[in-house]
């Protein structure tokens, strides 16, 4: 499909009353399109998307839209969102460690490239500390400098280890044996499904 097709497929996966916060609906997007307004398109339909539950079709369409458009950040973040539905997703008040304090000493990427360890409160066959391993995505940040805060989303690179996980739940972070950072838990959404526990 061409980026024009890719928009139109995509946006006929948004219910009709959607809207954006500026009160932009689909028969808006619908304009943009009419008049090859492809990138803006893109960027209203991600935030309807944003706005509320759709399926896998809607971010791979999208992801798809935005490689043609070499829309790289927009790309990462559709791709991140197909890996969302497919993994399930824990938003976390995450704050860094100091760098006088911790190993890290750099800015954190907020695009999805790092994959911590995170300390859930498993543990391993032996009674140890077990840590598990979940993409990190800075909401509404380029970076997350040490010692800074922010709400962030997991993606579990193996969801049956977080199950247990809940909204209020500490959990740490770790790069090493050390801890990187401590989150409460916001939010979370199983994999597959729409509703999110609060």
């Amino acid at each position: 499909m061409d980026v024009p097709e890719l928009l139109e497929a995509a946006s006929l996966l948004v219910p009709e009353e959607a809207a954006t916060e500026n009160d932009i609906t689909v028969r808006d997007i619908w304009d943009y399109l009419v008049h090859d307004e492809w990138e803006i398109a893109l960027v209203l339909l991600e935030e309807l998307g944003d706005a509320r539950s759709l399926p896998l079709a809607f971010w791979e369409q999208l992801a798809e839209a935005a490689e043609e458009l070499q829309l790289e950040r927009s790309a990462t973040w559709c791709h991140w969102r197909c890996s969302e539905i497919r993994n399930g997703v824990i938003r976390a008040d995450l704050t860094l460690r100091p760098a006088a304090e911790a190993r890290r000493t750099t800015p954190i990427s907020g695009g999805g490239v790092l994959r911590p360890m995170w300390d859930i409160g498993r543990l391993s066959p032996t009674g140890g500390r077990a840590v598990s391993i979940a993409g990190l995505w800075v909401e509404n940040m380029p970076i997350l400098k040490p010692g800074g805060r922010a709400t962030v989303r997991l993606v579990p690179l193996t969801p049956s280890h977080w199950t247990h996980v809940q909204p209020g739940q500490q959990i740490t972070m770790h790069e090493d044996r050390t801890v990187a950072g401590t989150g409460v838990i916001l939010e979370v959404c199983r994999p597959a499904t729409t509703m999110p526990t609060r």
